[in-house]
Order: C-alpha cells, then sequence, then structure tokens
C-alpha cells in the first residue's frame, strides 16, 4: 500500500529498539495503539497525552496496524 501517511512511520535501530516510531520521535507506534485500546480518542491524545503528535499521526499508527496485521496467511495442504 502506497499511503504518504505511512511517511509518518519510521524506524531507527537506535530509537525504541528499532521499533516503528512516529516521525522520529521517541513515541512507539505501539504507544499510541494502548492508548486508543484504553480507551482514549485521537483528540485527548494529541492534546493531553502526546501533544507533539498530530491527528495524522494517530490514523499513521492505525494504518500501519492495518498492513501488519492483513497479510497473507498460507496454510499446508
Amino acid at each position: 500500500m502506497n499511503n504518504p501517511l505511512l511517511e509518518r512511520i519510521t524506524f531507527n535501530p537506535n530509537q525504541c529498539g528499532g521499533k516503528p516510531c512516529i516521525r522520529n520521535m521517541r513515541v512507539r507506534v505501539t504507544d499510541v495503539l494502548e492508548l486508543l485500546a484504553n480507551g482514549l480518542t485521537a483528540e485527548q491524545i494529541v492534546s493531553e497525552e502526546l501533544p507533539d503528535l498530530e491527528m495524522e499521526d494517530i490514523t499513521a499508527c492505525l494504518l500501519y496496524a492495518v498492513i501488519k496485521l492483513n497479510h497473507p496467511v498460507l496454510q499446508a495442504a
């Protein structure tokens, strides 16, 4: 999938153990997903919890998660 939002997801082996982060910040994709899973809204995340983020960062995290989970599964016959 060629979506410009995915450019917000960055990887640096010297930062956060190489885990996917948002725009080279030390905010992991999993941090955002965990906040969402715990009931925070995207608005709460960007205004209260992680004010350096933008709404597009939240969307990029969700898109990244969908892509990672939506891969073909092959089963042996």
